[in-house]
């Protein structure tokens, strides 16, 4: 399997969004998310983690949205990672 190799970095200082080619799909674990484009499938594994993707258009950053979801700051880390990896696979984008 050949990867595809990018310079781009997830940066959480910055403005992002849900990609709009991604349907979000509450559950009571958190939501499935199926992206139009890759046609992959994803999970997000907790309300919070449904809430800071959703939230992520109406803040200014991704720290802002992590503290209005209620994000412990011990739990920060974990997120972050989280959001990285949908960031890599295309379930958020920065936005200008």
């Amino acid at each position: 399997m050949r990867r595809l190799l990018t310079t781009e970095v997830f940066d959480p200082a910055r403005p992002h969004r849900c990609s709009p080619r991604v349907a979000v799909r509450p559950e009571p674990f958190g939501a499935l998310v199926y992206h139009f484009g890759t046609r992959k499938l994803s999970f997000l594994k907790t309300p919070e983690l449904v809430e800071v993707v959703s939230g992520l258009e109406s803040h200014p950053d991704v720290h802002a949205a992590l503290d209005a979801a209620g994000v412990e700051e011990g739990q920060r880390p974990a997120y972050l990672r989280a959001l990285a990896g949908l960031a890599a696979n295309g379930t958020i984008e920065e936005r200008s």
